[in-house]
């Protein structure tokens, strides 16, 4: 059983990618837009202060600032646990992404990195960032990751991926006590969840919040910053397409609201809490870029799980499409 699923570890964390600030691939943005130190530090001290203790980051975010600025602030906070990402390098300096990097050498360089910038001899948990590696590759990776963890420099490794067939190949390894994936009220993926729990693994719920729709503010039409990630047109990014909320999404939050908000929750409350009754190893990581939406986050804990009769009402009101094959998202 993961490390992480130890009853004394609260079961939602803290998404560090959009207190990274942006980075780009050329053009192309890849964060959420300015992030300042202080407002940074701010979001990740009302998260540790509300009983967060898992702040899940990538050493790409930012291109190394997430890091830099997470290791600052949990300095001395010896019992917060830091999950990061490898399988990118990228320039700090012009917050580029410049490519791939999983050779033994490469992922190693990474790590060293990673470790200074978050000011640890070790890191917790260090997952594989490539969603949709190719099995034979990625086991080169976890090989690495494997004679990382013998060093002392990994405490635990894993996949953030969405697909099932990835984390059963990967499942019976030591050191392999985590998985990451996408899941949220309008994405139901029962057969990794399935995967996670059949195998004793943690599983770090990425866009728990549908990239932030689920918080109950966005308006149909409303347009993003240039600067935001979630301009793209990427194929995965399914509940903003031209900058702007994809109306059925909106339209959906409107006929869940009352029951998302049972008990006084927060629409966002209600999600992670959502999240919370689906299945006991999952643990949602919501981003926040201020410490306001920090601590709404993680004033879910206090309310767990929401009831099984609106669990059920939720299914009853949301017509959720068809699981269908995995796909990244």
């Amino acid at each position: 059983m993961s490390a992480f699923l130890s009853p004394d570890i609260p079961r939602i964390g803290l998404g560090c990618w959009a207190i990274g600030g942006p980075f780009y691939e050329g053009d192309t943005p890849l964060g959420y837009g300015e992030v300042s130190d202080a407002d940074a530090r701010a979001t990740i001290d009302a998260a540790y202060d509300a009983g967060i203790r898992v702040f899940d980051t990538a050493a790409v975010y930012g291109c190394g600032t997430s890091e830099r600025r997470l290791g600052a602030a949990l300095k001395g906070r010896d019992d917060a646990l830091v999950v990061t990402k490898l399988g990118f390098h990228f320039d700090e300096t012009t917050k580029q992404v410049l490519g791939v990097e999983t050779s033994p050498a490469g992922l190693r360089r990474a790590l060293e990195g990673s470790l200074q910038r978050l000011q640890r001899e070790q890191v917790d948990m260090v997952l594989l960032h490539l969603n949709s590696m190719p099995v034979d590759e990625a086991a080169g990776v976890f090989d690495t990751f494997e004679t990382l963890r013998s060093e002392g420099k990994v405490a635990a490794f894993g996949w953030s991926t969405d697909f099932p067939d990835s984390v059963q190949a990967m499942a019976g390894r030591p050191g392999f006590q985590a998985i990451q994936h996408a899941m949220n009220v309008f994405v139901d993926v029962p057969s990794i969840v399935a995967k996670g729990a059949e195998n004793g693994l943690a599983a770090f719920i990425r866009s728990p919040l549908a990239m932030g729709l689920l918080g109950g503010k966005y308006k149909a039409g409303q347009a993003l910053a240039t600067d935001d990630i979630r301009v793209n047109t990427m194929e995965w990014l399914d509940y903003f397409k031209d900058g702007k909320p994809l109306p059925a999404f909106i339209d959906a939050i409107d006929a869940m609201r009352d029951l998302l908000t049972t008990g006084g929750r927060s629409p966002a409350q209600g999600a992670l809490c959502w999240l919370l009754a689906k299945a006991p190893h999952l643990v949602p990581i919501p981003g926040a870029r201020n410490a306001d939406q920090a601590r709404q986050n993680a004033g879910a804990l206090k309310f767990g799980p929401l009831p099984g009769d609106v669990m059920d009402q939720i299914e009853q009101v949301f017509n959720r499409p068809p699981e269908g094959p995995p796909r990244e998202r």
